[in-house]
């Protein structure tokens, strides 16, 4: 059958690139990221759900540290704000939204107020000076002391109280006594009882570095300047100011006021590197299905109390989306959205040249299109991961080592294994039968009972191809052998005079649609206009139908299938991602190969929708489930009363596959086949099996180390009096340990690795 090359250790790279565009174009499908609406509704950027959590937790301590980082007031600001948030909370969509500035206000009064730490902060050189009083200057002041720059007020008030008093002379007395300490508290120097005219002005600009001044200051000084407002700058007289509305204005204008004083203490151009200021529009999808409508604690006229903030906080959902982290056991194993995660893969494959460490989470994906069946936007993980796949082959960055058993047992099913015959009596056929690889490795009884079905009730005659359909190439990312494969069937169609294809399988159903099979259909198809044959039964209990991956999209096949079953008599239950949002069971995209360990959460995520036995129609998925312990039955098996058992291994299911083409050769077509047989016996313990199973060694690789040994004598013998033999098979050195036994040899332990041996003279 022959083997695979390994990657060279001198890398030949070639143009196969994902574009930049394209990848950033994929990404910005994804809106894990994006804001819940009620923080992208709110200016100064608060981080409403870790507010609300932390208040909801009793931590009011930690929500006001989140609050002080927007509002250097918070009693200010929670007191006045027009609270644009509430307006978008999720929940008012199904009943009343979070009472958010309730909670804001109970947060402030409530909260225990950070430490101060301005005296032992590393002063910025350059000097700031705001003059005048009222809301906006005084929440600049606040901006500009929390940066550390060296800030001094300039104002006619004779006393911070009664600075306080003209900023905010809503306060109650309360609140005004705690913001009081708070101004003293901060690192702002002051003078009062200054005269707030053009002279004074002109006396000290040249003083500071940066000149600020209120809105009110500003338009008496310089009535026809008018500020640019995206900025707060008046630039013709280098004053930072502007015109603010409201509370939740003037916090939101000091906030970009600050950020110019930034942008020109630096000596820079204000304009640039701002960010996204003020409220923004958020694509964030949140699935309020199993929201609860609660309803709104009452707000009594002093405001909650911190019972009641707690209660009100608890009723936010936590708007995000997690989708696809949901129903996608992979996503959820490396625990990264697939935004993020596509552009970590886009890195390995284009920019990193070293190790690349994503190639295993590359190649763990089971391409099965799951993500982009519940992403509101359509994500296509299953396409990044190909692509970059892809990408890795022909740049010769990928080792063979994830794929190389399964594109090996590709090459077995159509070199050793394969079988294309018409039916006797035809030269040309109308139909095909295409069982697919795995059904004659796992069900080779219900595959002969098929065939002779389809031969005894189809007109014009039914012919039958054994083999890989290519998707195992395909999925490898290894075009080449894919096209060769496709190149061998387009053959063997064309021989048998491009008969109609009946697959039993979705997913080669979906590989030979893709290309150039010109009529594909569903043994489940021909089977509805048929009829059920003899001995056709359902299962005695009721089952649940698990969707196949080769089916999403396809609601013609998913539809004829339950169309099948309920013929069959069989009771199906529901379960939640079903159809096309169905999980895939770890075979697809190889995964099964390439990370067992995925593999098996896959497996897991499968079998979690219900507890009752599995159908399916994939003989992939059966044999999965069937491997978790789970009954499972593939469609087919009840349409034909065959039972494939329990799941055979690695090596039976070659051994199946051989047995089949020769057997369908003695017994339909009448030809001697050859069987290899072994002069020697040949024995293996059960932990042997199990070992061989596990780490994907075959019978034959045991054979080839044995007939070494048989040819050269050589064995290490250990302690236990235990021969331990060894030979380099394609790209993998085979070590058996073994004993001698009536004549033959029993096999204890079997395991391999990709180096080699060598053996130096002297």
């Amino acid at each position: 059958m022959g083997t695979i090359k390994e990657r060279g250790s001198t890398h030949v790279y070639k143009v196969n690139k994902i574009s930049k565009e394209e990848m950033e174009s994929m990404v910005a499908r994804c809106v894990y990221e994006e804001p819940p609406f009620c923080s992208a509704a709110c200016p100064l950027k608060l981080d409403v759900l870790a507010f609300l959590e932390a208040a909801a937790a009793g931590s009011f301590k930690k929500a006001l540290q989140l609050y002080e980082k927007i509002a250097p007031f918070p009693l200010i600001l929670s007191a006045g704000c027009e609270a644009p948030c509430e307006a978008k909370c999720r929940l008012s969509e199904i009943g009343e939204g979070v009472l958010i500035s309730e909670v804001e206000r109970a947060v402030s009064r409530f909260g225990e107020q950070s430490k101060l730490g301005g005296v032992f902060r590393s002063k910025k050189r350059k000097s700031t000076a705001v003059l005048g009083s009222g809301l906006f200057a005084l929440m600049l002041a606040g901006e500009l002391e929390k940066k550390a720059y060296p800030i001094k007020v300039f104002c006619e008030q004779d006393s911070c109280e009664s600075y306080l008093r003209a900023c905010a002379p809503f306060l109650d007395e309360e609140s005004f006594a705690v913001e009081l300490k708070r101004l003293r508290g901060k690192d702002i120097q002051f003078e009062f009882n200054c005269r707030m005219d053009a002279a004074f002005y002109d006396d000290i600009k040249g003083s500071f570095d940066v000149l600020c001044a209120s809105d009110e200051l500003r338009r008496s000084l310089f009535p026809e300047a008018e500020p640019n407002q995206e900025l707060m700058f008046c630039e013709e007289q280098g004053l930072v100011s502007g015109r603010t509305e409201g509370v939740l204005g003037a916090a939101f204008g000091a906030k970009k006021a600050a950020l110019t004083v930034d942008r020109l203490a630096q000596g820079l151009d204000p304009r640039n590197t701002r960010g996204q200021e003020g409220s923004v529009e958020s694509r964030l999808y949140t699935d309020l299905s199993e929201a609860a409508a609660l309803k709104r604690v009452p707000c009594p006229e002093e405001g909650y109390s911190r019972e009641q903030a707690m209660e009100e906080a608890g009723r936010c959902i936590s708007c995000h989306c997690e989708e696809c982290l949901k129903s996608c056991a992979y996503l959820k194993h490396y625990k990264k959205h697939p935004g993020l995660l596509a552009r970590e893969i886009y890195n390995n494959t284009q920019i990193i040249m070293g190790d690349h460490q994503l190639n295993k989470p590359m190649n763990a994906c089971s391409l099965c299109g799951q993500c982009t069946a519940v992403c509101p936007n359509d994500f296509d993980m299953a396409r990044v991961c190909l692509l970059a796949r892809k990408n890795m082959v022909s740049t010769d960055k990928m080792p063979l080592a994830p794929h190389e058993f399964a594109l090996m047992d590709m090459f077995f099913s159509n070199i050793d294994a394969f079988l294309s015959r018409p039916q006797p009596g035809f030269e040309k056929c109308k139909y095909v039968f295409f069982p697919g690889c795995q059904a004659a490795a796992i069900a080779p009884e219900t595959v002969k009972a098929a065939y002779r079905d389809l031969t005894e009730r189809l007109e014009g005659g039914v012919a039958l191809i054994l083999g890989c359909c290519g998707a195992i190439a395909s999925w490898a990312g290894r075009d080449e052998m894919a096209d060769q494969t496709h190149e061998q069937l387009d053959r063997e169609l064309a021989r048998l005079g491009d008969p109609i294809v009946i697959a039993g399988c979705p997913s080669c159903a979906k590989e030979l649609r893709e290309n150039g099979a010109k009529d594909v259909r569903g043994i489940w198809d021909v089977l509805l206009e048929l009829g059920l044959p003899e001995g056709a039964h359902a299962l005695e209990r009721p089952a649940a139908l698990h969707d196949s991956c080769g089916a999403r999209g396809d609601e013609k096949t998913q539809a004829a299938i339950r169309e099948l079953a309920s013929r069959l008599g069989c009771e199906l239950v529901d379960t939640p991602y079903s159809g096309d949002r169905s999980p895939c069971c770890g075979y697809g995209g190889l995964t099964a190969y390439a990370n067992r360990e995925v593999a098996g959460e896959m497996t897991e995520k499968c079998l979690e929708r219900s507890d009752a036995p599995y159908i399916s129609y994939c003989m992939a998925c059966r044999d999965r489930f069937a491997r978790q312990g789970r009954e499972s039955r593939h469609i087919l098996e009840l349409c034909y009363g065959t039972d494939a058992g329990s799941p055979p291994d690695i090596s039976e299911k070659r051994k199946n596959r051989l047995a089949l083409k020769n057997e369908l050769l003695q017994e339909i077509w009448l030809e001697d086949a050859m069987e290899d047989k072994l002069d020697y016996k040949l024995l293996f313990t059960d932990e042997a099996r199990e070992l061989m199973d596990d780490r994907m060694i075959l019978v034959e690789d045991v054979i080839a180390v044995m007939e070494d040994f048989r040819e050269s004598g050589e064995a290490i013998e250990d302690d236990d009096g235990l021969l331990v033999a060894r030979r380099r098979v394609g790209n993998a050195t085979f070590w058996v340990k073994f004993s001698l036994e009536d004549g033959g040899y029993l096999i204890r332990r079997a395991w391999s690795h990709r180096m080699k041996v060598v053996k130096r003279e002297g």
